[in-house]
């Protein structure tokens, strides 16, 4: 069920345990072949394609779709907040729903960028309301070793708008993906100990810009993507997502 397309009454006739999925994206540069919405418009599907699975086991509320991409803000079109607005923002969201007496809570995040405010937020927002639960879960930690089994393009190759996030949006809707845009490799080497992807984890963390990662905006490979590869991925975080909902429901 989608929150904000039900009457009021329609929400306060719900069962509190039902799991409420928070979906988080950003509004960022994707390279020169996918729109700023890229990440907005996968959460949207993931979250779309997990409501027409368990309607009446989920509800989904409306998605946060600018976050923190202040490393991508060299390339044009790119919206960020600060971690502290990203922080207040959530916390005021999720209390909303918990003063309407809802238990678990899944924040679903579709941006690499939200992966330590969305941590924090986890830890502060559940320190803070000990009686409910609350998931933090990014799509492609969801099905990690199950992605190393689709990829094709090697370390570095589904990083940023690379194979999985092309693939997906030639899935979602292939006229936002400008095929004649698409360029190979322009990944800027990195200390070996710093080089990772979305499923290759790095062993220490230093900061860089995506600039200083890429030329063109896009860390990857998206020469290798599909529709079919997107229809694949979607199944298997449809399919882990959903047994985190159902497991939260009957616990």
């Amino acid at each position: 069920m989608i929150w904000d397309q039900l009457t009021s009454p329609e929400i306060n006739a719900l069962d509190r345990d039902i799991p409420v999925i928070f979906p988080v994206s950003a509004t960022e540069q994707h390279g020169p072949h996918l729109p700023l919405a890229t990440d907005r418009l996968i959460g949207e599907h993931f979250c779309n394609d997990i409501n027409n699975e368990i309607l009446d086991k989920v509800l989904i509320l409306p998605i946060m779709s600018i976050a923190c991409s202040e490393h991508h803000m060299d390339f044009a079109g790119t919206l960020s907040i600060r971690h502290q607005t990203f922080l207040l923002q959530a916390e005021d969201i999720l209390s909303s729903v918990v003063r309407h007496g809802f238990n678990n809570i899944i924040i679903f995040n579709s941006h690499g960028g939200n992966l330590a405010i969305g941590q924090l937020l986890l830890e502060k927002f559940g320190a803070k309301n000990p009686q409910i639960q609350v998931v933090f879960a990014t799509w492609w930690k969801l099905v990690n070793s199950e992605l190393f089994k689709l990829t094709e393009t090697g370390p570095g190759g589904v990083g940023h708008a690379g194979e999985f996030e092309t693939s997906l949006m030639l899935y979602i809707n292939p006229t936002l993906v400008k095929l004649d845009k698409i360029e190979g490799v322009k990944n800027i080497k990195n200390y070996d100990w710093a080089e990772g992807d979305m499923i290759r984890g790095v062993k220490a963390s230093i900061y860089r810009s995506m600039k200083a990662m890429t030329g063109n905006g896009v860390y990857g490979d998206p020469n290798k993507s599909s529709a079919e590869k997107g229809n694949q991925i979607t199944k298997l975080v449809t399919n882990a997502l959903k047994n985190i909902i159902l497991s939260i429901y009957k616990f």
